[in-house]
């Protein structure tokens, strides 16, 4: 099976419903698709740690962690490892979300969601944001 990666992501609502999406840059694997903002859950680290220090890191929010609700998971096998990977929900944060790695960030309506093309692991995760987001 390979190693098992676990990572966090975050699917970031704002008040009009739109769901935050990032761009993978270049230089990166899957450069160019587009996914939930998160990351890598480090040794000793929890997945809401993770978000936390995550969406600080790339797009300048702080986030609070009771503004963190977990929604559903992705496990999928890639051809060297196998992804675990659990969803939260989060619709308060301090700041304006940018891109601070230079990835480009897009706010998408929920039924536009499959308009942009997303790792596998990320696509099983749209319908439950279908049914948790207004359209």
């Amino acid at each position: 099976m390979g190693r098992l990666v676990l990572v966090a992501a975050c699917a970031l609502i704002d008040p009009d419903g739109r769901i935050l999406l990032a761009q993978r840059p270049e230089g990166k694997a899957m450069a160019g698709l587009w996914e939930f903002p998160g990351g890598k859950v480090e040794a000793g680290e929890r997945p809401e740690e993770t978000l936390i220090r995550e969406l600080y890191e790339e797009l300048g929010i702080t986030v609070n962690e009771t503004c963190l609700a977990p929604l559903t998971f992705a496990s999928h096998r890639y051809e060297d490892f196998h992804l675990l990977m659990p969803l939260y929900v989060c619709r308060r944060w301090e700041g304006t979300a940018r891109g601070q790695e230079g990835q480009a960030l897009k706010w998408v309506r929920p039924l536009r969601l499959r308009d942009y093309p997303m790792p596998e692991a990320d696509e099983p995760l749209i319908p439950h944001l279908l049914d948790l987001a207004p359209n």
